[in-house]
């Protein structure tokens, strides 16, 4: 006997039976999935554990690459303090030069100045 889409009661027992369909339908796709549980877990925990590794790798590069930054910037300011120190010094030592040869100078202006008064004294004697 086939229904009548005419009749409310046809349409009604119709989409009664559709939907027992689906619900069986889906009720067989839970059980499907069920059974296979166990193993899409143990596939679940398998990447998280493959994902807490990359991290934890990734984490322990991280730490690496600082700690060596750190240490490169410390190298690089100790070899800038040297730098600047030597610089330091050389300034110092070229400017101890400068007022050592301009000192020099000085006492060979007045050793030239004391040679003219004397030779000037010892012409009027």
């Amino acid at each position: 006997m086939r229904s009548d889409p005419s009749k409310f009661a046809d349409r009604q027992a119709d989409a009664a039976k559709a939907k027992a369909q689906q619900l069986e339908k889906a009720r067989a796709k839970m059980r499907a999935l069920e059974a296979t549980r166990p193993e899409r877990d143990a596939e679940r925990a398998k990447i998280a554990a493959e994902r807490a590794g990359r991290e934890e790798q990734r984490r322990a590069e991280k730490e690496a690459r600082q700690r060596r930054e750190s240490e490169e910037r410390a190298a690089a300011e100790t070899a800038r303090l040297a730098a600047e120190k030597a610089e330091a010094e050389e300034r110092e030592r070229a400017s101890a030069e400068r007022l050592k040869g301009l000192a020099d100078l000085l006492n060979a202006q007045k050793d030239a100045r004391d040679k003219r008064y004397a030779a000037r004294k010892a012409r009027q004697r």
